[in-house]
């Protein structure tokens, strides 16, 4: 096993293939992510590339050892999971959402754990989670507490923008998965109020989705579902059986719309969450 850790930098890593980056703290669900990053790098012939935030100064030696030997037991844990992956490990010298964000601007992909914690309302407080998952230039796939490894061979993805749509077909083509693509309608409240003559929202439905698909790889296997509703209670709904839910993200806004945010929250699988540049 190859591994290579790296002392507190703050500069921008360039790799020569993009890898998957994945954010370890020790915890439990970090661990998880470890696991979900291995299999993605292995997927995609990528390198992995794991990362500890520590703010420590110089003068605690114990503070790096205790960091070094985090990241090493994190190392040894995905070498286990795939012997293939190549890894390397860095502890940043910044704030976990600084150094998770630097981390993803030479990522392919960023993987994060997160706890079920809620409060009284039932919401996840996965604030970092959230945070880098709103601002990161790369997918952010959000792991919690519950989900497991994949095995059901079927990628739910969101259709909006054409990047989300894109990272949703990649994953099922590597995963020979089935991708799900969903698209959601509503009836106007009076009929004809305010729209001009033409096809009916359902019908529009379909066309976006024969639109966002039509660059698909003719072997993989896709079922096209159009529905009336809220987007968020149908991605939610789909999560059960699937192994990941694609959405996407307006690049650059700072914070989750709320079909991103209740799907995090609720989804009974990893999401991937993908920056639409406008």
């Amino acid at each position: 096993m190859e591994t290579t850790p790296v002392r507190p930098w703050c500069g921008v890593v360039r790799a020569v293939r993009e890898p998957v980056v994945v954010g370890v703290d020790g915890s439990e669900a970090s661990l998880r992510a470890v696991d979900w990053a291995a299999d993605e790098a292995a997927l995609r012939g990528a390198p992995l590339r794991l990362v500890h935030a520590s703010l420590w100064n110089d003068h605690q030696e114990d503070g790096w050892g205790y960091d070094c030997r985090l990241l090493e037991s994190a190392a040894r844990r995905a070498h286990r999971r795939d012997p293939r992956v190549r890894i390397s490990t860095e502890v940043a010298g910044e704030r976990a959402e600084r150094a998770l964000l630097r981390a993803g601007e030479s990522a392919a992909v960023l993987v994060l754990g997160t706890r079920d914690r809620a409060d009284l309302t039932g919401r996840l407080l996965g604030s970092l989670s959230l945070a880098v998952a709103a601002r990161a230039d790369c997918p952010v796939i959000v792991v919690r507490d519950g989900h497991h490894a994949p095995e059901h061979g079927r990628i739910v993805v969101g259709v909006g923008g054409p990047a989300a749509v894109r990272f949703a077909l990649r994953e099922a083509e590597v995963r020979d998965a089935e991708l799900e693509a969903v698209r959601t309608w509503r009836s106007p409240a009076r009929p004809g109020a305010g729209r001009p003559a033409g096809a009916s929202p359902e019908r529009r439905a379909a066309q976006a989705l024969e639109r966002a698909l039509r660059h698909a790889p003719e072997r993989l296997r896709i079922r096209r579902r159009t529905a009336e509703g809220s987007a968020r209670n149908l991605l939610v709904s789909a999560s059960r059986g699937a192994d990941l839910v694609v959405v996407g993200t307006r690049s650059g806004a700072g914070r989750l719309g709320q079909v991103t945010r209740r799907v995090l929250r609720h989804s009974a699988c990893p999401v991937a969450v993908v920056p639409e540049r406008h």
